[in-house]
C-alpha cells in the first residue's frame, strides 16, 4: 500500500467569512472525525489543508483508498479521506471530510476496479466480442488495513457472451463486496464481453442458415 503524509493546521474561525478567507490564502477547510480517547468518542476537530498540497496527492488514484498520515499541529494521526467536496464550476477543492482510524477500525470506502488482460480477452481476440464495463469502482467493507488501493479483474479468460458478476470477482483476504453483503439479489453485473452484431460468426451462421 502507498504511504501518504499531509500536514495540517486547526482551524480556530468557523463560518462562510472564515472559509471564503482561507481558500483565497491557499487553504482548504477540512474536518477530522471519528476515532476513541480514553474510551470515549473524540470530538471532531476542524483543520486547514494547503491546497496546493492536497491538490497534488489527489492526482494519485490510490490516495482515495489509503490511509492518510495526517499531521495537525505537529502530532500524527491516521485517517481515511471520506468526502470531497469540489467548487461547481472551477478546479477547486471546497471542503474535505477525514476518518481517524485504526488497522482494525470497520470501514466503508470505494476503490476503483483495474481491468487487466482486456487485449488477450479470448471473448475478443478469438470471438470477436466487445467489453463493455458496467461499473468502474466498488464500494466495499474491510479493516483499515485491509484496505486495497484497487480490486482487479482479469479479462484474459473471459469468453464471449459472459457476464461477469459481483460474487465472480477475487476480493482480497478481509475484503467484501458492500452490495452482496445485503443479499444475493443484489449480484449485480460488473463488465460483459457481448457479440458485435455483423460479426465474423454471426456472418458465418447467416450464410449457413441461407444454405
Amino acid at each position: 500500500m502507498s504511504e501518504y503524509t499531509l500536514s495540517a493546521e486547526l482551524r480556530e474561525d468557523a463560518g462562510k467569512g472564515a472559509s471564503r478567507r482561507l481558500r483565497r490564502e491557499n487553504g482548504v477547510p477540512a474536518i477530522v472525525y471519528g476515532g476513541k480517547a480514553g474510551g470515549n468518542d473524540r470530538k471532531p476537530t476542524a483543520i486547514v489543508l494547503k491546497a496546493n498540497e492536497l491538490n497534488k496527492l489527489l492526482e494519485d488514484e490510490a490516495f482515495y483508498s489509503s490511509i492518510i498520515t495526517l499531521s495537525v499541529a505537529g502530532k500524527d494521526e491516521q485517517v481515511v479521506l471520506k468526502d470531497l467536496q469540489r467548487h461547481p464550476a472551477k478546479p477547486m477543492v471546497w471542503h474535505a471530510d477525514f476518518l481517524r482510524v485504526n488497522k482494525s477500525t470497520k470501514i466503508k470506502a470505494t476503490v476503483p476496479l483495474h481491468f487487466v488482460n482486456e487485449e488477450s480477452c479470448v471473448g475478443v481476440k478469438l470471438g470477436g466480442g466487445k467489453i463493455t464495463h458496467q461499473m468502474t469502482a466498488l464500494d466495499i467493507i474491510c479493516s483499515a488495513g485491509d484496505l486495497p488501493e484497487f480490486v482487479e479483474v482479469d479479462m484474459a479468460a473471459v469468453e464471449v457472451g459472459t457476464v461477469v458478476h459481483l460474487s465472480e470477482l477475487k476480493l482480497p483476504k478481509g475484503v467484501e463486496s458492500q452490495a452482496l453483503s445485503h443479499g444475493p439479489e443484489h449480484d449485480t453485473a460488473v463488465v460483459t464481453v457481448a457479440a458485435v452484431k455483423g460479426s465474423a460468426d454471426e456472418e458465418g451462421e447467416a450464410e449457413e442458415s441461407a444454405e
